[in-house]
């Protein structure tokens, strides 16, 4: 994600190699969902997503990105 820290857009690019399932999802750290950006299937090549934590509290957040047996998990500060 970048620009990290950010406020309160931050844009989210990842790569699938084959056509599969995604969720990208956004946590905050109590571990509470917050935001859903993508429950869908996808084609094969490079994507980009927006987040726009603008109703959302300064603080860190978590990125989840699963994709098939994928799954990342990345840190981001929102700053106001």
């Amino acid at each position: 994600a970048y620009p990290n820290p950010f406020n309160p857009i931050t844009n989210i690019e990842y790569g699938l190699p084959h056509n599969s399932f995604v969720s990208i999802a956004i946590y905050d750290i109590n571990g509470r969902m917050v935001d859903e950006l993508i429950n869908t299937n996808q084609l094969a090549g490079y994507h980009k997503v927006i987040w726009d934590a603008g109703a959302q509290a300064s603080g860190l957040y978590f990125i989840k990105i699963n994709s098939g047996e994928y799954q990342q998990i990345q840190k981001v500060m929102l700053i106001k």
